[in-house]
C-alpha cells in the first residue's frame, strides 16, 4: 500500500500542544504594568495576535483582510452590466429588422416602399431612447426578421434571468434554459412562500411547513437555509442589497432599470407576488441597510445578479468590520460570526479567530480573568502573576551578588524548622508534615483507601522571624501620567507586593494611594489601578493612613516608602474634605510635616523617591529627611522598581 504525507489543512493541527494562557497574560502583563487596564491589555492583545508556533493573526490583520477585499469589490466593477447588455441587444434586434426590411424594399426594384415597411420603420425610429420604453413599445410589434425575433427573445429571457437572480441567488442558472414549466414552478414558489411568511406572521407556521417547502423548491436556495429565519434572513439580504444597487446608480440610469424591473415582472405574471414579499422581507428586517448607496469605480460590468451579489458582501463585510473592531460597549469575540469571516477570509481565518476565542475563554475559565459587573478583571492570581514579573524586571537592574537572596522558592515558610509538628489552623503558612498529616488520616479511617479532612493535617513549627509593617505610598495624582512616570510606580506597587508575599509573609504590607485625598489599595485592584484626573497632593492624609496601619502592628518594625513627584498641595480638614492650594498654603505643609513627626516618634523612617526634580518638591524632602532621619532618592522613573525594592530589603537584612 502506498501512502502519502503532506501539510495538514482542514483546521488547526490536532498534534499542535495547546497554547499557554500563561504567555498570552504575560503578554497582557507588559501592556499592564505599562500602564494600560486590563481590558485595555486584552483588546491590544487580541488584536496583535499571539505569538509562538504556530503563529495566529489577530484582530487587526483579519480587519485589514476585510477592508482590502472591500476595495477590491468597489475598484474591480461597475453596476450597469444588465443595462449595457439590454441596449445592445435591443440595439442588435433593432438592426437585424431595419436590415431585413431593406432587403424586402430592394426586392422590389423601382418599386415604392410599401405602407407596412413605412410604417415599420417610423416606428423604429420614433422608439424612445429609455430602453425599458423602448422594449415595453416593443412588446407587441410583429418581428420581420426572425433573427431580430430571436434576439429581443433573448433580451427578455435575460431580463428574467438576472432579475429573479437578483432576488433569488442561483436563479439565473436555474432558468438557464427558457422553459415555460420552470417560470410557472417560480411562480407557484413565490405563492407559497407568501403563504408560509403569512402564516408564519399569525403564529400559525410550524417547522413541518418549512421542511415541505424546501422538499419541494430546494433547488431554488442553494445556500440551504435551515429554518424559515434563515430563509428570511438570506432573502431580506438579497432584497436589500438589490435596493442598493438602485440607489447606487445615476438617476437617469435607476429610472431605466426600475422600469426593466417593473415590465419583466409584469410580463412574467410575478409582480403582484414579488411585490407581497418585498413587503414582508422589509417588515420582518427593517434594520437593514435597504437605500444606502455604494460607490463602484471599476471598468467591468457586473450583470444584475452579480451586481446584487457584490452589494450582499459588501454589507456582510461591513458587518464583519464593525464587528471585528470590537470598538462598542460590552464588546466580544462571540459577537462576530464565524460563518461570515469563513466567507469572506476562509477557513485560516476562522481559525485564528477561534484561537482568539479560545484565549478570552482560557483566561476566564483558569481563573486569570473575571468579569463584575460587567467589567473585566484581574484576578488575585493573575495580580501574583504580574507581581512577579514586576518583581523580575526590578530584579534585572540588580547587581548579580545580590541575587542569591531574591530568588526566593520556599514561599510560605515563616521561620527556621524547630524539629517539632502541630494542627494545621487556618491561615498558616509553614510548611506542611506531609508524613504525620497522613499517619493522622491512616488512624481515623482505619486502612485503605485514605480520606484526607482539615482536622489531619499538621504543619511544621517554625522561629518566628521579624516581621514589618510595610507602607508604600504611591502618589496617583494627574502629574504622574503627565510626566510618564506612572507606570513605573504602579509596577513598583505591584513588585513591592509580590516581594512582600512570596519572601517575607509574616510583614503587613498596605499600599496608599494619594492624590487629593488618599485611600487604601487592595492587592486586586493594583493592576487595573489608573492615575486620578484631579487637582492635589493629599501626602497629609496617606500619613494619617499609613499612621493607623503601624498602630495596628505595633510589634512590627516599620516601612514606609513614599513615591512622588510633587510636594504636597493638599491636607485634609477636620470635616473630612480636602482642600487644595497652590502654591502649598503653610497649613498644608504644617500638617503633612506634623505627620512626619508623629512617624519618627514610632520610630518609621520615611525614605521618599522622587520623581521630579522641582526645587519646591526638593525643598520639602529634605526637610523630610532632616526631621525623620531617612534618606532621598532621586531615580529615574525606569529604575524606580530597583530602587524601591533594594532600599526593602537593605532595611529587612539590618534589621
Amino acid at each position: 500500500m502506498a501512502y502519502r504525507y503532506g501539510e495538514y489543512h482542514d483546521g488547526p493541527d490536532p498534534l499542535a500542544p495547546p497554547y499557554d494562557v500563561r504567555e498570552a497574560l504575560d503578554e497582557m502583563g507588559d501592556a499592564v504594568l505599562s500602564g494600560a487596564t486590563p481590558v485595555d491589555a486584552l483588546r491590544d492583545l487580541l488584536r496583535r495576535g499571539l505569538p509562538g508556533a504556530p503563529e495566529r493573526r489577530g484582530l487587526d490583520d483579519l480587519l485589514h483582510q476585510v477592508r482590502r477585499r472591500r476595495r477590491e469589490l468597489r475598484s474591480g466593477s461597475r453596476l450597469d452590466g444588465t443595462l449595457e447588455q439590454a441596449r445592445a441587444l435591443l440595439d442588435k434586434a433593432i438592426g437585424q429588422e431595419r436590415a431585413e426590411l431593406r432587403r424586402e424594399a430592394d426586392g422590389r426594384p423601382g418599386a415604392a416602399p410599401s405602407d407596412d415597411t413605412g410604417f415599420r420603420e417610423a416606428l423604429l425610429d420614433a422608439l424612445p431612447s429609455d430602453t425599458s420604453q423602448a422594449i415595453h413599445e416593443l412588446a407587441s410589434y410583429d418581428w420581420r426578421s426572425p433573427e431580430a425575433r430571436r434576439t429581443f427573445e433573448e433580451l427578455r429571457d435575460l431580463l428574467r434571468r438576472e432579475i429573479l437572480d437578483s432576488q433569488f441567488r442561483g436563479m439565473r442558472d436555474a432558468l438557464a434554459n427558457p422553459d415555460p414549466a420552470a417560470m410557472e414552478r417560480v411562480r407557484h414558489m413565490l405563492a407559497d412562500l407568501n403563504d408560509m411568511l403569512e402564516r408564519d406572521a399569525r403564529g400559525e407556521h410550524t417547522p413541518d411547513d418549512f421542511a415541505e417547502f424546501m422538499r419541494k423548491y430546494r433547488d431554488m436556495f442553494p445556500e440551504n437555509p435551515r429554518n424559515l429565519e434563515e430563509l428570511v434572513d438570506q432573502l431580506a439580504r438579497r432584497a436589500a442589497a438589490a435596493q442598493r444597487l438602485l440607489a447606487s446608480l445615476t438617476p437617469e440610469q435607476r429610472a431605466e432599470l426600475a422600469g426593466l424591473i417593473e415590465q419583466t415582472l409584469e410580463q412574467a405574471g410575478l409582480s403582484e407576488q414579488m411585490r407581497r414579499l418585498g413587503e414582508s422581507l422589509y417588515a420582518r428586517r427593517p434594520d437593514l441597510a435597504w437605500d444606502t448607496p455604494e460607490r463602484f469605480s471599476g471598468e467591468d460590468p457586473m450583470g444584475m445578479g452579480d451586481a446584487v451579489t457584490a452589494l450582499q458582501e459588501l454589507a456582510d463585510l461591513g458587518e464583519l468590520e464593525s464587528a471585528l473592531r470590537q470598538d462598542y460597549p460590552g464588546a466580544r469575540l462571540d459577537d462576530i460570526d464565524e460563518e461570515a469571516v469563513r466567507r469572506a477570509l476562509g477557513r485560516s481565518a476562522v481559525d485564528d479567530l477561534e484561537a482568539l476565542r479560545q484565549i478570552e475563554r482560557e483566561l476566564e475559565s483558569q481563573g486569570y480573568l473575571r468579569r463584575h459587573r460587567g467589567k473585566l478583571e484581574l484576578t488575585p492570581k493573575a495580580i501574583r502573576r504580574l507581581g512577579e514579573t514586576a518583581l523580575r524586571r526590578a530584579f534585572s537592574s540588580l547587581e548579580s551578588s545580590r541575587r542569591g537572596d531574591h530568588d526566593q522558592r520556599d514561599a510560605g515558610a515563616a521561620g527556621e524548622l524547630t524539629g517539632s509538628t502541630r494542627p494545621w489552623r487556618f491561615g498558616d503558612e509553614q510548611p506542611i508534615d506531609v508524613v504525620r498529616t497522613i499517619v493522622n488520616a491512616v488512624r481515623r479511617g482505619g486502612g485503605a483507601p485514605i480520606s484526607l479532612s482539615a482536622d489531619d493535617f499538621e504543619i511544621v513549627e517554625t522561629e518566628r522571624r521579624s516581621a514589618a509593617a510595610v507602607c508604600l505610598l504611591v502618589d496617583l495624582s494627574y502629574s504622574m501620567a503627565l510626566r510618564g512616570t506612572w507606570a513605573a510606580a504602579k509596577q513598583t506597587a505591584l513588585a513591592l507586593q509580590a516581594l512582600v508575599t512570596s519572601k517575607f509573609p509574616q510583614d503587613a504590607v498596605q499600599i496608599i494611594g494619594f492624590s487629593n485625598y488618599a485611600r487604601v489599595l487592595r492587592a486586586d485592584e493594583l493592576a487595573g489601578l489608573e492615575w486620578d484626573m484631579v487637582q492635589g497632593t493629599n501626602l497629609h492624609h496617606a500619613l494619617l493612613i499609613a499612621g493607623r496601619h503601624l498602630d495596628r502592628h505595633p510589634d512590627f518594625e516599620p516601612v514606609v516608602l513614599v513615591v512622588t513627584d510633587g510636594e504636597p498641595t493638599a491636607h485634609l480638614m477636620r470635616n473630612g474634605v480636602p482642600r487644595f492650594d497652590w502654591p502649598p498654603s503653610p497649613e498644608t505643609l504644617e500638617l503633612t510635616l506634623a505627620e512626619v513627626d508623629k512617624m519618627t516618634r514610632r520610630r518609621a523612617t520615611i525614605n521618599v523617591f522622587m520623581l521630579a526634580a522641582d526645587e519646591r518638591l526638593r525643598d520639602f524632602v529634605d526637610e523630610v529627611a532632616r526631621r525623620n532621619g531617612g534618606r532621598v532618592f532621586s531615580p529615574s522613573a525606569d529604575r524606580l522598581g530597583e530602587y524601591v525594592v533594594s532600599d526593602f530589603l537593605r532595611s529587612r537584612r539590618a534589621r
